[in-house]
């Protein structure tokens, strides 16, 4: 580092950026080199972990800043391979904290498992049969995870579901919901509807088929919370009121148009899924309720978030959604990366972790909408893309830097031209 300056975060090398973050956590060493991948996953843990390894595969882990939830500063480890993603949370964090922060809340970790009963001889009585002994089969499911149990979790409910046509002909639906704790529950919930199906079956008479967890985890849900004064929107020619409207615009778009809709609601989980890939959590379980959440929560797929203006003027965004998160079991514990993450960010409980989740997905979605209804989104995306395309032409270092520069300035950001550029620095 410089003596006599004091460069920003970005504008250190890696090893600085090291330094700088091992200052403000406090983390040791050890956790240190284990969130950076040093040594890294081992051979041992992979071949634990899937079939068939081979070998182990790299993504760039970042550190999203300025992050304030609930009151408490947050450094956020983030696992993704676009470029923006990080600087953009980062930034909208900035915003938001000064502006208060984000206010986030979860409801209870509350899974659901499914059991599919085919050949039900009278559907009507079967299903007054299992809500008449509801607390009769709730009382005998407590006992398949005892731990659970003692931990607070276990059986909360059953809902019964009538289908009347369907390809296989009608069928009846059983919902156990279960409270996980700070478990992501796929384990503990299917382990309980395939010991419960007998019991099942016995009362209903007919034949349970799939037992299953569901991923609409729709009664485990995250939300956050911002407001932003219109003053500390402002940039360049864009007045405050100006952007604040353009974002409100924006979003309204996407709660109209589920093509819209698709785009902006990828936008939110480019950050949730960045971290959920940083604590070695299930992204396609999260991605899955989260679509699944935007195409049945208003019976039609519209955005996951929502922004307006309050009385004072001030922007307001919201962003609801299923997260079925663990800091327990599975790849969360066996990956050394994925608790050095958790440490960072002093995730305590899977709720913790939710409410990081979900004030990400909004930080990055106000990023994106800022962008688009302002300069465009390629502006500040392109910058860095360009330092991929530098690199994939053959540059490194500041030759990469330069030739970067070089593409954004004739607004030529291609492999081709690349190339071009090195072959006359080359023959000059």
């Amino acid at each position: 580092m410089v003596k006599g300056t004091n460069p920003k975060f970005y504008e250190l090398s890696m090893e600085e950026r090291r330094e700088m973050l091992q200052k403000w956590s406090g983390l040791d060493d050890e956790t240190l080199d284990d969130l950076c991948g040093i040594p890294g996953l081992t051979r041992t843990q992979a071949e634990g972990m899937i079939e068939n390894v081979v070998g182990l595969y790299s993504l760039p882990l970042g550190i999203a800043r300025n992050f304030v939830i609930n009151g408490r500063e947050v450094l956020v480890p983030m696992v993704v391979e676009e470029p923006s993603i990080v600087a953009g949370a980062s930034f909208m964090a900035k915003l938001v904290a000064a502006n208060g922060g984000f206010t986030a809340t979860t409801s209870d970790p509350v899974m659901i498992g499914q059991m599919q009963v085919l050949h039900v001889p009278d559907m009507a009585e079967a299903a007054r049969a299992i809500r008449a002994r509801s607390q009769e089969l709730l009382t005998e499911a407590a006992t398949i995870d005892p731990v659970l149990v003692r931990l607070g979790g276990g059986p909360r409910e059953i809902q019964v579901r009538e289908f009347q046509d369907s390809p296989v002909g009608p069928f009846l639906v059983v919902h156990f919901l279960v409270d996980v704790r700070d478990a992501m529950g796929a384990n503990a919930i299917n382990t309980i509807v395939e010991r419960m199906a007998p019991r099942v079956e016995a009362i209903t008479g007919g034949k349970v088929h799939l037992r299953i967890l569901s991923n609409l985890a729709d009664r485990r849900l995250a939300k956050a919370v911002c407001r932003i004064r219109p003053q500390d929107l402002a940039f360049e020619d864009f007045s405050g009121e100006e952007v604040r409207d353009g974002i409100i615009a924006a979003y309204a778009f996407a709660a109209v148009d589920p093509y819209r809709a698709a785009t902006s609601n990828k936008g939110i989980m480019n950050g949730i899924d960045a971290v959920v890939m940083a604590t070695a959590n299930d992204w396609r379980a999260i991605e899955a309720g989260a679509h699944a959440y935007a195409a049945t929560r208003d019976s039609r797929y519209t955005s996951l978030s929502s922004w307006s203006s309050d009385e004072t003027g001030n922007l307001v965004g919201e962003l609801e959604m299923p997260m079925a998160i663990g800091i327990v079991g599975g790849a969360t514990r066996v990956h050394p990366g994925a608790q050095a993450a958790l440490r960072l960010m002093n995730v305590r409980s899977s709720r913790d972790l939710a409410e990081i989740l979900v004030s990400v997905g909004l930080a990055q979605n106000l990023a994106a909408l800022r962008a688009l209804a302002t300069e465009g989104i390629q502006r500040g995306h392109m910058n860095l893309h360009a330092r991929q395309v530098a690199m994939s032409a053959g540059a490194e270092g500041e030759l990469a830097h330069r030739l970067a520069e070089a593409m954004v300035r004739e607004k030529k950001i291609n492999i081709e031209r690349a190339k071009q550029i090195l072959e006359e620095w080359n023959r000059s």
